[in-house]
């Protein structure tokens, strides 16, 4: 039974992350939602670890920080992690980035086609 309360979206994210327990790792964020996000990668890290993780969005962005998100699972080279707790200014962010996400492919690819180049 699916206990999520939000819908996660397919991503391609590269991401970083590190624990007061000294792990850390790099990784692929491929499904990001308001509260959580699927992460693969090599590093083997368990469940209950808390870690701060670093998502880039984009090339030329700052990466967006979640300050402590909780390992719920990891098996397979994957990792569900859920956030707990974001700044205020990241938490914006992520609501624009998901919200960007929740839109139609069609009106994405519109969307950006009519933006200036910057």
């Amino acid at each position: 039974m699916d206990q999520r309360h939000h819908p996660r979206f397919p991503v391609h994210f590269r991401s970083s992350f590190s624990s007061v327990n000294r792990v850390g790792g790099d990784g692929t964020v491929t499904d990001l939602s308001l509260r959580g996000c699927g992460i693969v990668g090599s590093t083997v890290v368990h469940p209950g670890t808390t870690m701060e993780l670093r998502i880039h969005t984009s090339a030329t962005d700052a990466p967006l920080i979640i300050q402590q998100g909780v390992v719920r699972w990891c098996r397979d080279g994957r990792i569900g992690l859920e956030f707990i707790s974001i700044q205020p200014e990241e938490w914006t962010r992520l609501q624009s980035i998901v919200k960007e996400l929740t839109r139609q492919p069609y009106e994405r690819t519109q969307a950006s086609q009519d933006r200036p180049n910057t």
